[in-house]
């Protein structure tokens, strides 16, 4: 059981998640199905939030101002649709919607949701928002069972957008990656919500199941093409990974004749976790319980994220993540240092770094309009690529209005392609692409 005081304008509401049906945001479409799964094996009922569209943005804008970035409107859109059900009941509702501190106006999601929900006359809404303070670790009964279990539908969701990302573009019959995926998507979740399991057993049936899907995309037909250029994904977390919020951008860098390596949710977990000890430290507790509590929950999940990659070490040769999150951090040093900038901004910077010396020819970064992570991205940007051999860097900015996407992608495209004919940084390829 959760329980949460929200203040009304009413009274204090002490609130509880038993009996509601929890509804995620499709932040990144798998994770969000295989996180959902992880919490249904806790006993908690969490299906994802529908899927984006016109509505969703009617909605959003209409009790959004247009100061708020564009993931709150997509997000809150999203919730407002739900509440249009037949069947909706507010006492019987949970919508998931994490915060963080830092300069991002994600920290104030849950609460502007929250406010909206109590303006419409739904204030036994529940809003469930655990914080990266303390790395996300107050979900409630059961958490550290959820929590070793929601790690790994992080890393399995990482898993499977990199077998799509890696296949499709070049795929013979269109349509078999994404069919492979859907399906892998499924079997993985039937695993995530079996209840009252060893983490050891479910630890055994992923591994059993990842090897039969690594072993079924091998087997789609598909022309791997060295000539094509990869474009290495970096910015705000939401519109990176959330295909309605982006226009389908990764499809459109396909279309134009390219690959793209785009930066997981494990990245953002890893960099939640370091935010956790350096806060301890700086609270004088470098030799505390609470210190040895979230070091040992490091190295737990460090451990099972390389149980669950080892079965695709031949497979994700030269599109390995780093190895420690500090890797990132320190590539961000010169331009924005991490111990003075917070949030997305170090990470789009030192991951168009790393993708850089893993041979990427070409850097995107995507974000919402006025997203202030991608405004200081983007003012660092020309330094970082003159400071590389010249690697195109184009950040793409998206508030669900018309734009030429195809155009611009098109044009990014070609300076990559230049760059990869002159580039000094060779990308290893892994045994499929078959380069001499």
């Amino acid at each position: 059981m959760v329980e949460t005081t929200t203040a009304t304008n009413s009274s204090v509401k002490k609130k509880v998640l038993a009996g509601r049906k929890l509804y995620v945001p499709q932040m990144a479409y798998e994770g969000a199905k295989f996180i959902c799964a992880a919490m249904r094996s806790v006993g908690i009922d969490a299906e994802i939030s529908p899927f984006s569209d016109e509505r969703t943005l009617e909605l959003g804008g209409r009790y959004t101002s247009g100061d708020e970035c564009f993931p709150e409107k997509v997000t809150l859109g999203d919730f407002l649709k739900v509440t249009e059900q037949p069947d909706f009941d507010p006492s019987k509702t949970a919508f998931f919607m994490p915060s963080a501190g830092g300069p991002c106006r994600f920290g104030q999601y849950a609460g502007y949701a929250q406010m909206i929900m109590d303006e419409l006359g739904y204030g036994d809404v529940l809003i469930l928002s655990p914080t990266s303070t303390n790395s996300y670790d107050e979900v409630g009964e059961n958490s550290r069972e959820l929590i070793r279990t929601a790690w790994r539908a992080v890393v399995c969701g990482d898993i499977m957008r990199k077998l799509l990302l890696k296949t499709r573009p070049y795929e013979i019959n269109k349509g078999d990656t994404e069919a492979e995926y859907e399906r892998g998507i499924d079997e993985i979740c039937a695993i995530l919500e079996i209840p009252n399991i060893s983490h050891k057993k479910r630890m055994n049936l992923l591994l059993d199941a990842l090897k039969v899907i690594r072993d079924r995309f091998r087997k789609i037909p598909a022309k791997y093409d060295p000539e094509f250029p990869l474009i290495g994904v970096v910015g705000e977390i939401f519109c990176r990974l959330n295909n309605f919020s982006n226009e389908d951008i990764l499809k459109v860098i396909e279309s134009a004749g390219a690959e793209t390596w785009l930066a997981g949710i494990s990245e953002w977990i890893w960099y939640t976790n370091h935010d956790q000890l350096d806060r301890l430290r700086k609270l004088g507790k470098s030799f505390s319980t609470d210190m040895m509590i979230a070091k040992i929950k490091n190295t737990i999940q460090r451990k099972d994220e390389h149980t669950l990659m080892e079965p695709f070490k031949e497979d994700f040769k030269g599109y390995e993540e780093a190895e420690d999150i500090k890797e990132i951090l320190n590539n961000s040093l010169p331009y924005l240092p991490y111990y003075g900038c917070l949030g997305e901004m170090v990470l789009s910077i030192g991951g168009a770094i790393y993708f850089y010396e893993k041979g990427a020819d070409g850097i995107a970064d995507i974000s919402p309009f006025t997203c202030m992570n991608g405004i200081a991205s983007e003012a660092v940007a020309p330094h970082v690529s003159r400071d590389h051999e010249n690697i195109p860097i184009r950040t793409f900015y998206f508030d669900g209005t018309q734009s030429d996407l195809e155009r611009d992608v098109g044009i990014f495209i070609e300076l990559a392609r230049n760059y990869k004919r002159k580039k000094t940084k060779k990308r290893v390829y892994p045994f499929y692409f078959n380069v001499d």
